[in-house]
């Protein structure tokens, strides 16, 4: 199989011509005026702060400062109400209910599946190998000409592993359909961005986010790259303002700072090793896996007593000892180094009460 891929073969037929909503901020883009298109609110807003006015719907300003630092231009970045927009819209826009399938490699990012489930869409499995790397043979053996999407998560949500990049490029060369690259941990490996490769693959689609290495989880900001032609559809498809004026604001003055941001990356990895290092001096720990994330899967003498009593603690983990592949597995955020202290120093005590040493 050769990649022959174009857009328009996948695309759901009636969003080619699909006429978008033109909201007021779109015929005038200016900063300055008597502002009377919009039906908003003139004399201000109820708090302190004014927000009566609708935001940029197609975040120009960010995309602006955003576009240098990852060495792509500004129409080919799509941000969404989170990753989860972009998951939910890619599916939409080449996914017929009830007929299309995609394709995910558990264990993963759960909400590939849901957003599929959601659209009526089927989802095909197919398990990552025991080491938690592709089975690249296994994934195209699966591919239907149904297949629209294949989701891979690098690195990968719960294991914390990178993807070899030898697999993610035969499965690009060898399917006709979108290949989503998730790359929300990527600031925390010295792996390269798959965005490099844009230009190389036209059915790649990477999703980056705010959330981690930025720590801007609240505002909800997700980012997609992808081919120009894929971002037009995605902006045609979306809600007029998805992302709010507080959100824009913070993302504004955020991109500011990429050195705060270098240096709070900086200190996870630090705490990651520390963390890593500690629990593998559990003997409650049956395994500490390799990480590229700013979190860890760790395998348990017996997980759910262990996640018990951590709660009991009020410390919470991730359970993840029921997924396929991590069993007997909790999946730790690394804390700040006081945060991960405590941790250790409850295992401690579990330990002396529960595990003959």
């Amino acid at each position: 199989m050769s990649n022959t891929f174009e857009l328009n073969k996948i695309l759901r037929p009636h969003i080619l011509s699909l006429a978008p909503y033109s909201s007021a901020r779109d015929e005038y883009t200016g900063h300055v005026g008597v502002f009377l298109d919009a039906n908003e609110n003139p004399y201000g807003s109820v708090t302190l702060e004014n927000f009566n006015r609708y935001p940029d719907p197609h975040q120009h300003d960010i995309k602006q400062k955003l576009a240098p630092l990852k060495n792509i231009g500004t129409e080919r970045i799509f941000l969404g109400n989170g990753s989860d927009e972009p998951i939910d819209l890619l599916t939409r826009a080449v996914c017929t209910p009830g007929k299309d399938h995609v394709i995910i490699m558990p264990p993963t990012y759960g909400m590939y599946e849901v957003s599929a489930s959601i659209h009526d869409v089927e989802v095909d499995k197919v398990l990552l190998t025991t080491d938690y790397q592709i089975n690249v043979k296994a994934v195209l053996d699966a591919v239907t000409p149904d297949t629209k999407i294949i989701w891979i998560c690098s690195p990968n949500n719960p294991t914390g592993n990178v993807m070899q990049q030898e697999a993610i490029e035969s499965i690009l060369v060898n399917f006709n359909g979108l290949v989503v690259v998730d790359e929300a941990y990527i600031d925390f490996t010295e792996t390269p961005s798959w965005i490099q490769h844009l230009d190389q693959y036209p059915n790649l689609v990477v999703l980056q986010t705010f959330s981690k290495a930025w720590g801007l989880a609240g505002i909800r900001v997700g980012m997609c790259f992808a081919s120009v032609e894929l971002i037009r559809i995605l902006n045609k498809i979306k809600p007029p303002y998805n992302i709010s004026q507080p959100a824009q604001q913070a993302l504004l003055e955020g991109l500011q700072s990429v050195d705060k941001k270098d240096r709070m990356v900086a200190d996870i990895l630090k705490e990651r090793t520390s963390l890593c290092n500690m629990l593998e001096n559990l003997a409650l720990v049956i395994k500490v896996y390799p990480s590229d994330a700013n979190f860890l899967l760790v395998q348990f003498e017996d997980a759910k007593a262990v996640m018990d009593y951590l709660i009991q603690e009020t410390i919470i983990v991730r359970d993840r000892s029921r997924v396929q592949l991590c069993e007997g597995c909790l999946r730790v955020t690394i804390g700040t180094q006081e945060e991960n202290t405590t941790l250790i120093e409850s295992l401690k005590k579990y330990q002396q009460k529960n595990v003959a040493v």
